[in-house]
């Protein structure tokens, strides 16, 4: 084997993979609507345009039995997208690669124990400006 491929090769093997960071979660203390309207509320309070609301518990409801599924995830649960101009130019001035978390998204979702709104961690460093509008946001939807 050629040393560039071999080193290649212990460089995979001795590689661990990249582990995900828990999201950050809130109970809400209301139904689903009212949830999905806080964080609707929230989101242009702060002056920003929801690019997108994936409605993610309907499609999955939808299709469980096409897949062979009768399990129902959710009872309700939708991903709002949008994004910041000026916090987004912040981020990507610092490292154009944090393109890789735009749109930013804030889920709501309902199970068997309760409603709950949350968004993924961010990573440390260039991206803390969009974790602390994320935290704002979903700060306002809660009541906090």
């Amino acid at each position: 084997m050629k040393p560039l491929l071999l080193a290649a090769a212990l460089g995979l093997a001795l590689s661990s993979p990249a582990t995900a960071e828990k999201p950050f979660t809130y109970s809400f203390d209301g139904s689903f609507e009212d949830a999905t309207f806080a964080v609707e509320s929230a989101i242009v309070g702060q002056g920003l345009v929801i690019d997108f609301v994936s409605h993610v518990g309907e499609m999955l409801n939808r299709t469980g039995a096409d897949v062979g599924s009768d399990a129902q995830i959710f009872k309700n649960a939708d991903i709002f997208l949008f994004c910041s101009a000026v916090i987004s130019r912040q981020v990507m001035e610092k490292d154009p690669m944090n393109i890789t978390h735009c749109p930013y998204g804030i889920f709501v979702m309902e199970t068997e124990d309760g409603v709950t709104i949350g968004h993924k961690d961010y990573p440390d460093g260039s991206m803390q400006a969009v974790e602390n509008l994320m935290q704002q946001i979903v700060a306002e939807a809660v009541g906090n």
